[in-house]
């Protein structure tokens, strides 16, 4: 599958930004025998992180939007697309030096009536770590560098297994987590909390895992994901079973057997509550 001209822009944007986070990632490695610690110095990459990127992006599309998770919402010119970018996601595995973190970029376009945001026709997720390229277009595939990618074949729960995010420092509802997880876990070969959703989406993607959910989550977080499991050949919705462009508040990710099983399992999980 030749790359388009588009998804170069974005790849490259990530490439550059990941080039810088991986020399930061060195120096929090470094950073963690230090009483003041490196949160401070975590934050500083991740804005110039986002910078780096907004700026390569800027450049090859001036006319565009944004929406980035730290310097929020910058409008483009009437009817034009707008970027998604989480410039680091997994800023606590980043924080304590452990190796699994993602930059997701996603292109959502206007709805033609212009009464809001519709379809995301682009996403990348980039692993500066291990140098994996997970992208997809509407209607092109998703594709991890030039490999086309497929969710699982597993069709059975006791078969597969399933990634979430654990509520944390207050956030979230974790009795509600807790009863999909008391409902899920007996069923399946295992669960996995890695703390990047951009990397489990793109894993659920490859067919490394099953599944996924998760609640409380952002548009940056999920917009590349969701669309590279939808070309993948799975199914995004949010705890409802409905299938907006990007399922943030409420992800539940799986391929075409499973999907509906692990609804209806947490479906009923939440009813039981």
């Amino acid at each position: 599958m030749a790359i388009s001209g588009l998804m170069r822009v974005m790849e490259k944007a990530a490439r550059k930004a990941g080039a810088r986070l991986r020399r930061d990632f060195g120096e929090v490695e470094h950073l963690q025998v230090s009483r003041k610690g490196p949160a401070d110095f975590v934050s500083k990459a991740d804005r110039n992180a986002e910078r780096t990127i907004y700026d390569e992006l800027l450049a090859a599309r001036p006319d565009w939007g944004f929406c980035l998770e730290e310097a929020g919402d910058i409008p483009g010119a009437e009817g034009k697309p707008r970027w998604i970018v989480d410039p680091l996601d997994g800023t606590s595995n980043f924080l304590h030096g452990i190796p699994h973190f993602a930059i997701s970029i996603a292109v959502q376009e206007p709805k033609p009536d212009g009464s809001g945001w519709g379809e995301v026709v682009a996403g990348l997720v980039y692993q500066p770590i291990t140098d994996e390229s997970f992208w997809a277009e509407k209607t092109r595939g998703a594709w991890l560098q030039d490999r086309r990618l497929r969710v699982s074949a597993r069709r059975h729960l006791d078969e597969s297994l399933i990634a979430t995010g654990i509520p944390f420092a207050g956030a979230g509802n974790p009795a509600e987590w807790s009863r999909i997880y008391g409902a899920l876990a007996p069923q399946v070969a295992g669960i996995r909390r890695f703390g990047a959703a951009a990397l489990d989406l793109a894993w659920v993607a490859a067919g490394r895992y099953e599944g996924f959910w998760e609640k409380g989550l952002q548009p940056w977080d999920t917009a590349a994901g969701c669309l590279l499991v939808r070309e993948a050949g799975g199914f995004v919705s949010d705890f409802q079973g409905r299938s907006p462009p990007i399922c943030a508040a409420e992800v539940l990710a799986g391929n075409d057997a499973l999907h509906s099983k692990l609804h209806k399992v947490l479906a009923g999980a939440l009813k039981g509550g």
